[in-house]
């Protein structure tokens, strides 16, 4: 199996842990007492530091093979280089916003209706990429960039019959906008970092893809914390791990945990996708694993299922299906068309004397 593959397996099981579990845990913390909407912010990105142990193997590799090939040369401990450090400051302070903008709408929406929204994602990706990254289209590309379209919009209508306990009518509008807010956000950043990595004035490995995801991170959780700050959670943390509804402190600080560590995984996997293929590709998957998110939800939380639920799940079900099948079929008709020159017979072209 090639290593190309081997990554992209691998990407495509953590982006399903984070993307389908990080909701979930974020919930969790809100329905048992959680109200630090900075916190949760910061819990998005702060278990960063987990990479630090694919990033010591690979290092730990490059010196020996370099000790192997009887290279003088010191084994270099950090790959990227100013442009792209600079670059990854900036999709930190992004992510940073983009984290607050989502955990604010989670605060006030459930996870199955967060998640039906956060479909929509997928068009503005397809149109960002478009004018970016010059991502082609074809009509199936198309189909299923505005069925997820039209299935996040069907949401809008009775908005109000999915509303949390105690929530008002304001509450559950804003949650709305803002996790509007955060998927075309989301989707202007998934280009941005395929755009650096083709512009990228060294060859990009993936290696470097985790130096890039540690800076990312690192910057978006100081950014939250900045937040934490201003928002004095500091001071309620405490009170609020005591009074959790869980379990206390114990089941609180198991929840913040795993929370961080589990959300790592949709960061690295979105942005180890876009290095594997494209970013076209990893908003495709990251909507592709809405049905589960939305059936988990329904089953641990007891959501409500209504028709407009229903009817969004439907067309989003259907935008991934024309996806994949165009894809599917572009790339059956390619292998034909390389099949078929391979068999082209090969001539000598002699010229005429004159």
């Amino acid at each position: 199996m090639k290593m190309k593959t081997v990554l992209v397996i691998i990407n495509c099981i953590i982006l399903a842990i984070g993307n389908c579990g990080g909701p979930l845990m974020t919930r969790l913390y809100y329905r048992n007492g959680g109200k630090r909407i900075w916190f949760s912010s910061f819990l998005q990105t702060s278990g960063c530091p987990v990479l630090l142990l694919p990033l010591l193997f690979s290092f730990l590799s490059r010196h020996r093979k370099q000790e192997e090939d009887q290279e003088e040369a010191k084994t270099t401990l950090i790959l990227m280089k100013h442009p792209l450090f600079f670059a990854s400051v900036l999709f930190g302070l992004l992510i940073g916003f983009d984290n607050y903008l989502y955990a604010y709408g989670l605060a006030y929406l459930p996870v199955s209706t967060s998640s039906l929204i956060i479909s929509s994602q997928l068009a503005f990706t397809a149109l960002f990429a478009f004018f970016m990254v010059k991502q082609r289209f074809t009509p199936f590309t198309i189909n299923a960039v505005v069925l997820l379209t039209l299935g996040a919009g069907s949401l809008a209508l009775h908005a109000d019959g999915d509303k949390l306990a105690k929530e008002t009518h304001k509450e559950y509008i804003i949650g709305f906008l803002m996790t509007v807010a955060a998927a075309v956000l989301y989707a202007f950043v998934l280009p941005l970092v395929e755009l650096t990595y083709k512009k990228a004035s060294q060859r990009i490995s993936y290696t470097l893809v985790l130096e890039m995801q540690m800076v990312l991170c690192l910057v978006a959780t100081c950014f939250c914390l900045v937040g934490m700050l201003a928002d004095g959670d500091f001071k309620e943390l405490a009170r609020e791990a005591r009074e959790f509804k869980l379990g206390g402190s114990t089941c609180y600080y198991i929840v913040v945990v795993f929370t961080a560590i589990i959300w790592q995984g949709f960061f690295l996997g979105s942005i180890g996708m876009i290095f594997c293929a494209s970013s076209l590709v990893s908003g495709v998957l990251i909507s592709a694993l809405l049905p589960l998110t939305e059936v988990l939800a329904v089953l641990f939380f007891r959501e409500k299922f209504q028709a407009e639920k229903g009817v969004s799940l439907f067309l989003s079900l259907w935008g991934f299906v024309s996806y994949f099948y165009g894809q599917f079929k572009t790339e059956k008709e390619n292998q034909t068309q390389e099949a078929q020159l391979s068999q082209l017979p090969v001539t000598d072209s002699v010229a005429p004397n004159t």
